[in-house]
Parts: C-alpha cells; structure tokens; sequence
C-alpha cells in the first residue's frame, strides 16, 4: 500500500484537510498551497492521548533498569495537544523542560478487545509526537505525571497522518539547534505498534483519532527558551517546535516547581545520581550539584 500524508491547516480562517504532494500542500478541490504559507494544526483530533512508559532498549540502559512484562502507560489530558511550528511553552520558574522524540500512532476506528494481528485494520496511520515532560513537577501527582507530561501545549504531533507507513526498522532522530540529540531505530522496541494498540483495547476502548504515544529512545534533556526541537521519523517527515517562556507559575496555591534530586536525575538521563550516590559514598550528590547549577 502507498503512503499518502495529510495535513490539517488553517487556511482563510478555516479548518481544512490538504495532501502533502511534493513541496506542495494540495486541498481536496485542487488548489497548491505552500507549506511555508500556511498555519499548521494537530492532524487529529483525538478523545484521548495514551503513552507508553519505557520502550526502546536505549532508553531503558540508559535508566539502568529493565522492562516490567508487560508496558505501562500515562495519559496526556487533550488541552496538551499542539501542532507543527507551534510553540511549546517553559513556565517562568521552571527549569526542566525536556523533549521525547516520538512515534505516535493514529486511530481508525472503534477500537476493542482485539489480537495483535488485527491491530493494524484499526490503525488510520501514524504521526510524529514529542512527549514533552515539564520535571519541575516530578514530586507531585502521585507517580500519575499528569502536570509533567499533562501541561498545555506539551504534546506536539505532526506534521501530517501518514497512512500506508510500515513502522518497522525506522530510524528516528531528535535534533536540538540542528545538534543530533536522539538517534534511534524502531527495531529497539520491545513492543510494537499493533502490540500496544491490542494492550491497551482490552480495557479501554479506543476510538477514531485517538493518539497511542510509542515511547523514547535515550538521551531525553533539558531545553530552554529560544531552542528549536525538531524530531524526524523516516517516512514520516519533520516536526519542528520553538521553546518559548511562559506565564510564571502561581505561588500562592499548590506544590510548587522544585529542583530536588529525584527531578534532576530523571531530566538529566534516568537515577544515575541516586546509583552514583550509593555506590561512591556521596560522588551522585556532586553531579546533582553540578547539573543544578548549570541550570542556574
């Protein structure tokens, strides 16, 4: 089956489907557009945006840990949900913002209780996320991460829906500044597309849109305001966003942004500090104040 990529677009104030042929943006009654002319918008409109924990093999060496037997999953409310070019939002006394270069895999249709060979019939195609994470706020939410992964504009997908893409043995780069930041390959994960559709339908019933996040390859890290994160997937294209300030979080209700051990370490590559700490005698508790004050 070929692939063929759609975009969603602003265009004359309107919410409109175009085909990506060449240089070109087509709409459905012929007319060319430039890709450079017009405003981007997420592909889909999904109900609901489900990620996976740990999936390549990369990401989890570099966590030193291993895979549970089974995935396990995170959800990112929809109001997280941005586009291509847009700009992904740093809140004001936060520090530790970091990128996820992703996979993200597009619903079909009602989606329930199925086997994986048949997941990919409910499959409509698969887009490119990044699964920002906002760590400031690591110590709250009882392990559910939902203002880590679930604050606004953290969930770029784009540009497009590409169907007829075959996910298998894809490269897979995360580029900061133009400096090659991730740079992995599908083969790494140890659950693939179809697997982790058919998991997740068993109880939950997925429907058209939907977005179901695949998971990261090592090297997640901080970005600050004025950086350019792009994530190119082969086949799939490029998704490109700016980081930009934002309103300061208020402090006059709720936990507030922190900078403890357990914050750093996971921005800053996994628990090497608290590993570091307890087999040097204290060496962990130096690169936690060396990365604290590079943040300064």
């Amino acid at each position: 089956m070929p692939t063929k990529e759609y975009r969603k677009i602003l265009l004359n104030g309107h919410s409109i489907q175009v085909t990506l042929e060449g240089d070109e943006l087509v709409t459905e009654d012929g007319k060319s557009v430039g890709i450079e002319e017009v405003q981007h918008l997420p592909p889909t409109q999904p109900s609901k945006i489900i990620c996976v924990h740990l999936n390549y093999e990369s990401r989890v060496k570099e966590y030193i840990t291993k895979l549970p037997p089974a995935p396990t999953y995170f959800h990112k409310p929809i109001t997280a949900l941005n586009s291509h070019k847009g700009d992904v939002v740093r809140p004001e006394r936060c520090k530790w913002l970091n990128y996820e270069g992703e996979i993200a895999i597009v619903i079909g249709q009602n989606c329930r209780n199925i086997s994986p060979a048949d997941a990919g019939e409910y499959i409509a195609g698969y887009t490119i996320a990044n699964d920002y994470g906002l760590h400031d706020f690591r110590d709250t939410d009882a392990g559910s991460m939902l203002r880590v992964k679930g604050s606004d504009t953290l969930c770029p997908v784009g540009p497009g829906l590409v169907t007829g893409w075959d996910f298998h043995n894809k490269g897979i780069r995360t580029i900061v500044n133009g400096k090659v930041m991730q740079d992995a390959n599908t083969n790494e994960m140890e659950w693939d597309m179809h697997y982790l559709v058919a998991d997740i339908a068993r109880n939950i019933t997925l429907a058209p849109g939907d977005l179901l996040l695949s998971g990261t390859p090592a090297n997640s890290r901080p970005v600050e305001p004025g950086d350019v994160v792009e994530v190119e997937v082969e086949g799939l294209g490029l998704l490109s966003n700016t980081i930009v300030n934002g309103a300061a979080i208020r402090d006059d209700v709720g936990a507030q942004p922190s900078s403890s051990e357990e914050v750093v370490s996971t921005a800053m590559g996994g628990d090497w500090e608290f590993r570091g700490k307890r087999a040097a005698g204290g060496q962990g508790a130096k690169h936690y104040k060396s990365a604290v004050e590079t943040k300064k």
